[in-house]
């Protein structure tokens, strides 16, 4: 199993350009850490928000990739409803060559939707634009001339579309939060697909991921070639006490500030609790609890990919990186070796 850091550098709106610009330096920091310590995947998030730092994930990671040599550098998610298909491959592939074959492009529809009114988009249309707008990235992706027509951008009439990325084809998931729509294009295309599960309890996926493969076979596609990924937020420290001490003021002013905004009610320390219990969907506790839960998760998905999701609502600094480095030395190499012994049986079964 491939286990990596995500993040969407969250920022204190107060602090400006100033505080931002602090936080993307430590989103650098703590990829390089990610890759000394042997975790396999950085992606970062897009957002048009002051509470986040990055609208242009490209951007950031061509950054990291000048800091680090073998890290995957994934965006989680680009918006490709309200972006231009094109310009995002253009981008990618032009990560992919600075970086020597190491990039993604993680698509998603975007659980916020200031992007669109921002770029001219009509939120009525919100499904049709992502779905055109991935058909049309696909044909840039895999064509290195591109005849194409739609309805929300200009027809494209033997177009040539460079620079062309490293990796052919330059890998393309889509994240599903939980639309079955989403699910079902995403294995008719024969895309990967990452989860995001932040909410609830694991099980309450599992129908999501059947659908994923039973789509694929009605496809005529193999589910045994389509990776799956799971993105959840995710602390670890030296004990479950201190994880929740240090991890439920940040990531509960977090939920509790977006949540106003929806109509939700402010999170409470007996919810995040729950959360972080063993069936829960966060993964906070000392580093056994995060590997109990973690391969609790294998069984019931058989995925092959988990983004942790560790600098919500300004977590400090020098607090994540000790996530990570206990991520990277105490739970990945355990939850390797476990999976890998899994698949050998099964394998043998």
């Amino acid at each position: 199993m491939q286990i990596g850091i995500a993040s969407f550098v969250d920022t204190d709106p107060t602090a400006g350009a100033a505080g931002a610009a602090q936080r993307l330096r430590e989103l650098v920091e703590q990829a390089e850490l990610a890759e000394q310590v042997g975790l396999e995947v950085v992606a970062v998030g897009e957002h048009h928000r002051p509470d986040f730092a990055v609208s242009s994930p490209a951007v950031v990671l061509a950054a990291v990739a000048a800091r680090t040599e073998r890290v995957r550098l994934s965006s989680a998610v680009t918006v490709l409803s309200s972006d231009d298909p094109v310009r995002v491959y253009q981008d990618f592939a032009t990560l992919d060559l600075l970086s020597g074959g190491r990039a993604e492009i993680m698509a998603g529809r975007g659980s916020f939707t200031e992007s669109f009114p921002l770029f001219g988009q009509n939120l009525d249309d919100y499904d049709e634009l992502f779905a055109e707008g991935l058909e049309l990235l696909l044909a840039v992706r895999d064509s290195e001339r591109v005849t194409w027509a739609g309805r929300h951008r200009a027809a494209l009439t033997d177009a040539g579309v460079y620079p062309r990325a490293l990796q052919e084809p330059l890998p393309v998931w889509i994240a599903v939060g939980g639309t079955p729509q989403s699910v079902v294009r995403a294995a008719t295309l024969g895309l990967p697909m990452t989860l995001a599960i932040i909410g609830g309890t694991p099980e309450r996926f599992t129908p999501f991921v059947q659908l994923y493969r039973e789509s694929a076979r009605a496809a005529g596609r193999d589910p045994a070639t389509l990776p799956l990924g799971v993105n959840s937020h995710t602390y670890v420290a030296e004990s479950p006490a201190q994880a929740a001490a240090e991890f439920f003021p940040h990531y509960g002013g977090m939920m509790s500030r977006i949540g106003r905004e929806r109509g939700w009610p402010e999170m409470s320390r007996a919810q995040f609790d729950q959360l972080a219990s063993p069936r829960g969907a966060v993964l906070a506790g000392g580093p056994q609890e995060v590997i109990d839960k973690l391969l609790l998760e294998h069984e019931l998905f058989g995925h092959q990919r988990f983004l942790a999701q560790m600098s919500v609502g300004g977590m400090p600094h020098d607090k994540v990186l000790r996530a990570i480095e206990l991520l990277g030395t105490e739970v990945a190499p355990v939850v390797r070796a476990e999976v890998a012994r899994r698949e050998a049986v099964g394998a043998h079964a």
